[in-house]
């Protein structure tokens, strides 16, 4: 089973349909996630899925697509004027540019209240779903990526220590990483040690990630990496504090320490997140 392309599928049949006058907003609303993207959160809540009850796959498809409308409203904002004013997102120009900044705002709100209709409407078990929109809307939330994200704003050109900076990121990034393979195990209903172990595992993937999305930044130009390149230089990033060698020094640790810690989960699963790694953030 391919899960990134059963999620891609499930994607483009339940883009957002909404039935009104207004000229674009049903577009505006699609447009960002019809764009792609690398879908890594839904495929890593999938393939806990995958492994551990196959049988509930179909019905956790929703839950994935919960996750990938929350990340997409938080890039939408992310590109926003008030926050990093970027043009590019995906090879695209930014909703904000394409049509004007009221839009973006008022589709980023939209897809982050959808994300719990999806959910509370799944075919999934109540107390599964109720667990699910509380592991969400805590991890994305005012005590998750807000934070992260109100943080990374307000210290912008003010220097973060190393414990400050992985605070930053734990919250704005690796906290809805770590989610991701969380609700995989709340379908499944896989016991709280499992959840809170795979759980942990998940925030050093998402520390992962955003090492090196910072070396991306600074490496890749922005044809490569489908975003404005070099657009860090004001902000508290692990090339910038650490610097490019030390910060690609980090992420190998990092990667050394989730493959000891992956060794003690389920074996297929195991395998299928080390792929998942190496596909995503090992180049």
């Amino acid at each position: 089973m391919n899960i990134k392309e059963l999620f891609n599928t499930h994607l483009l049949k339940s883009l957002p349909k909404i039935e009104s006058f207004h000229p674009f907003f049903e577009e505006a609303s699609s447009r960002f996630l019809k764009v792609g993207g690398k879908h890594f959160r839904a495929q890593l809540l999938l393939t806990v899925v995958f492994c551990k009850d196959k049988e509930q796959i179909q019905n956790a498809l929703d839950a994935a697509l919960a996750v990938e409308f929350i990340h997409s409203y938080s890039l939408i904002h992310d590109d926003l004027p008030a926050m990093d004013n970027a043009d590019l997102r995906r090879g695209e120009q930014t909703l904000h540019k394409s049509y004007d900044e009221a839009t973006a705002i008022l589709v980023g709100d939209g897809l982050n209240t959808e994300a719990f209709l999806i959910l509370a409407k799944s075919k999934l078990k109540e107390a599964v779903k109720i667990s699910l929109i509380e592991t969400l809307a805590f991890n994305a939330g005012l005590n998750g990526m807000v934070l992260g994200q109100a943080i990374d704003c307000f210290f912008e050109n003010k220097k973060l220590n190393l414990e400050e900076l992985k605070f930053l990121h734990t919250h704005k990034t690796a906290m809805l990483i770590a989610a991701s393979l969380k609700m995989g195990a709340i379908i499944c209903e896989l016991s709280k040690e499992e959840c809170e172990k795979i759980y942990n595992i998940g925030l050093k993937i998402g520390l992962v990630f955003q090492i090196n999305d910072d070396i991306i930044d600074e490496t890749l130009d922005e044809k490569q990496s489908g975003k404005p390149s070099k657009n860090d230089i004001n902000k508290n990033s692990f090339v910038n504090l650490l610097g490019l060698s030390k910060a690609k020094d980090a992420k190998q640790e990092l990667l050394i320490e989730i493959d000891n810690d992956l060794n003690f989960i389920d074996n297929q699963l195991c395998l299928m997140i080390k792929e998942l790694i190496k596909r995503y953030l090992q180049g």
